[in-house]
């Protein structure tokens, strides 16, 4: 009997793969990926379920799923069920921390829908976040006392990038460094764990598999940092949300941080403006514009595009073939995509 719950495909793959076998492989192992999700976001409470499956069907790249996927390709168990579970521990992960994320936001969409808080209230979207960490953590179990380990320094860097967003950097601190200790810690570690959790299961060399997880951790960096970029340069919707959300809600991004250091006198109103509130438009689009002809820009792009390349030099650990093209080209994509 057909479970009308389950997904009816797989989706796009959110990394480039241009080897047709490679992609072939990936897109099955995604559909299983996508079956095993159906059944894990379900709970004993109705409402609970309807509120989980809510944000998974608006959709997501999936990118760290398939992350896991692409990485066991690198060992000589690619298709274990362990890659499968620690794939699905990866999204359940990434989901449960996007019910905090709009509470704590008040976000009122996420992925062009309404988000869960605003759809229901606060009450059931950190029960749907906690609900679903639970779960990530059940198949965690699931994986051995090395995987748990994993988990559990993730989950604490995911939790301490969240709580330093929160806050001003101390005193002494760079407010640069400060932003990527967020960004590590709330993109970078779990995707990280994506790329170490896909060669360890999939049976890659312990070599491979510390380069794969540096490899993340750097990629997942120059990511969320091109978001940075996007929410100001983009003039549609590329980044998930509204250019220059960021900047009207006054969240601290690359490019903002890297004009406030400026010390030019032709950038004293740019500087005047990011002091004050920008929440209404006329001030918002008066920032925006000055922000997007300023040298910062290009020096953000320069700055994800350094990392993008150290991830790619990380890559020389894997033998040459398609699964090494493809993460060089996710590091490409990574880089390019914010111009």
């Amino acid at each position: 009997m057909t479970d009308q719950n389950a997904p009816a495909h797989a989706p796009a793959l959110a990394l480039p793969i241009v080897d047709d076998e490679l992609a072939d492989r990936l897109r099955a192992r995604m559909s299983e990926v996508e079956q095993a999700l159906t059944g894990h976001i379900r709970s004993e409470a109705g409402f609970v379920t309807t509120a989980a499956r809510h944000l998974m069907d608006a959709g997501g790249k999936r990118f760290r799923p398939l992350l896991v996927l692409l990485a066991a390709e690198a060992g000589t168990k690619a298709s274990s069920d362990d890659v499968i579970t620690a794939a699905c521990v990866v999204e359940l992960t990434h989901l449960a921390s996007l019910y905090h994320d709009d509470v704590m936001d008040e976000a009122a969409l996420r992925r062009g829908a309404d988000s869960a808080n605003a759809r229901w209230d606060n009450h059931i979207a950190i029960l749907t976040g906690d609900f679903l960490f639970s779960k990530s953590s059940e198949l965690t179990a699931e994986l051995g006392a090395d995987a748990v380990r994993v988990q559990a320094r993730t989950f604490t860097e995911l939790v301490e990038g969240q709580i330093l967003e929160s806050i001003e950097p101390p005193v002494g601190v760079d407010p640069i460094d400060h932003h990527l200790r967020v960004v590590a810690g709330k993109t970078g570690s779990l995707i990280a764990t994506s790329a170490l959790y896909g060669a360890r299961f999939g049976g890659a060399t312990q070599e491979v598999e510390d380069a794969l997880a540096a490899y993340g951790d750097l990629v997942g960096t120059a990511f969320q940092l091109s978001d940075d970029i996007l929410d100001i340069a983009s003039e549609s919707d590329e980044s998930g949300k509204t250019p220059g959300t960021d900047l009207r809600e006054g969240v601290p991004t690359l490019p903002v941080l890297l004009a406030q250091r400026s010390t030019d006198p032709g950038d004293v109103r740019l500087i005047e403006l990011l002091s004050l509130d920008l929440s209404e438009d006329a001030p918002h689009a008066e920032a925006l514009g000055l922000l997007r002809a300023h040298p910062a820009m290009d020096e953000a792009r320069a700055f994800v595009m350094e990392r993008a390349n150290q991830a790619k030099a990380l890559l020389t650990a894997l033998p040459d073939g398609p699964v090494r093209d493809a993460l060089e080209a996710f590091a490409d994509v990574v880089a390019t995509r914010s111009s």
